[in-house]
């Protein structure tokens, strides 16, 4: 390979501080993914009385709501680019609206009764996630314009992941210990929801300054553009064409389905075991403040874990350590059925062996799309970063929505009973028995699942470098 083709390490590797700037984005992005698929369900059943049922088909349907504006905000992050030369305003958007409308989320007591809270938390759910969205998509559109380096695009993607890891272990562990500093569970909710929408907005903002580096990058490229072999694309107009766009990614690029597929199957199954953690503390161990614990031992060895990862795949490539990862996490939550029978603290391994996995899981993939991208770029054409980014956040999305609606569907179907803030209630050894498969054999399935996916993706260093850089 020649020296061009392949250019040096130093001359391509991204400087510290625009690794910590896009690394920040995590501490918004950790915490939207953590606190509501913690807490939010639980809220809905455990303080607003709504149904199992009806409250995951509240999550599940703003989640829809996500998947349906997620490639169109995808190809106007790609429209803004080629118009303005940067993806930041939709990012700052995003960044500034987030934290009132989360705060609102959690904002509904109970004396609105069910009905009525279960619509208010639905209407600031969705102005939620559209705010986010606003935001992530062309957030994770960024590494493939900031470098064109297989490596590099791992120590990017995994400094972000561990600060990801952190966020989560803060937003999960802090959350609930901020509902508990209220003076009722009212006021305590409303504090968490305050007081986190205020830190995401806060990371989110300040990771939108990355958009310039990479805007900086991109005007090289476009300078160079007569002499490359890699050409801009016209993005397309209109709702229409803008679906058919993200359509035509998937069609044509092999890769991307594969690696789609393999992160929306693992993204149900950390979303199912995530979903579960606040039902796994308060029924089967006993401890609703129990849910703390759950999440050190998920998260806090990925924080160790996942520079590891980056030199596992560095060393065998990233595919082949995902692959690794994914194992490893499929036999932790296997193990976890054993809660069944013998529930305990003995819990707690297994879930630390799924943390160390969960690093990978978090990491690897993120790392991996940009390689899709930029294989895609060399073939046909520059500029569809945000198409691709769109409908990979509406899959993401859709496994975390259909995490809670799994748990939501295990609930309702072993007789899980809802109640109301301060009120007591016992559930039926069906209910609790739903509970541990929910957080141990049903993501384990969907492991294996995600296994038989990943093995359609074929991309290895060669396909990725070889193009011009």
């Amino acid at each position: 390979m020649s020296t061009e083709a392949r250019p040096d390490r130093a001359s391509v590797r991204l400087s510290v501080g625009t690794i910590a700037l896009y690394a920040a984005g995590s501490l918004g992005t950790g915490g939207y993914a953590t606190l509501p698929g913690l807490v939010l369900t639980y809220f809905l059943t455990d303080n607003l009385g709504v149904a199992a049922l009806a409250a995951g088909l509240i999550v599940t349907a703003a989640k829809i709501w996500d998947v349906l504006i997620d490639p169109l905000i995808g190809a106007a992050s790609d429209r803004q680019l080629a118009r303005s030369g940067s993806r930041r305003g939709l990012m700052v958007i995003g960044a500034l609206t987030l934290p009132v409308f989360f705060a609102l989320t959690f904002a509904v007591p109970p004396s609105w009764g069910p009905a009525a809270g279960a619509v208010c938390v639905l209407l600031a759910f969705v102005a939620t996630a559209t705010a986010f969205s606003l935001f992530q998509v062309p957030y994770v559109a960024l590494p493939a314009e900031l470098t064109a380096s297989y490596d590099e695009r791992t120590r990017l993607l995994g400094w972000r992941v561990v600060v990801l890891t952190a966020a989560i272990l803060l937003f999960g562990a802090g959350g609930p210990e901020l509902r508990s500093a209220g003076a009722d569970q009212v006021t305590g909710y409303l504090l968490m929801g305050a007081v986190a929408g205020l830190a995401i907005g806060i990371g989110m903002l300040v990771a939108a300054r990355t958009a310039d580096a990479a805007a900086r990058r991109l005007a090289v490229v476009r300078a160079t553009s007569a002499t490359s072999s890699v050409s801009p694309v016209e993005v397309p107009a209109g709702i229409r064409a803008q679906y058919a766009a993200g359509a035509d990614a998937l069609r044509r690029s092999t890769p991307f389905r594969a690696l789609l597929a393999t992160f929306l199957l693992q993204a149900l199954a950390t979303g199912t075991m995530l979903a579960s953690a606040q039902y796994v503390a308060t029924w089967v161990l006993r401890s609703e403040a129990a849910v703390t614990l759950v999440f050190v031992a998920l998260v806090g060895p990925a924080l160790l874990a996942t520079p590891v990862w980056t030199l596992v795949a560095r060393r065998i490539g990233k595919e082949r350590a995902f692959a690794v990862a994914s194992t490893v996490f499929l036999v932790a939550a296997a193990s976890l059925t054993l809660a069944v029978w013998t529930p305990g603290t003995w819990m707690f391994g297994s879930i630390a062996v799924a943390g160390v996995a969960y690093a990978g899981l978090q990491s690897l993939p993120m790392a991996m799309l940009p390689d899709v991208i930029s294989h895609d770029e060399h073939r046909h054409g520059r500029g569809r970063a945000g198409t691709f980014t769109g409908v990979w956040t509406a899959g993401e999305t859709v496994g975390f929505a259909l995490g809670a609606t799994v748990v939501s569907l295990t609930l309702a179907a072993t007789g899980y009973v809802s109640t109301v803030a301060g009120a007591t209630t016992a559930q039926p050894a069906a209910a609790i028995t739903g509970i541990v498969l929910s957080f141990s054999i049903l993501p384990a399935a969907l492991m294996a699942a995600s296994l038989v996916a990943l093995r359609g993706y074929h991309l290895r260093r060669a396909d990725v470098e070889i193009a011009p850089a």
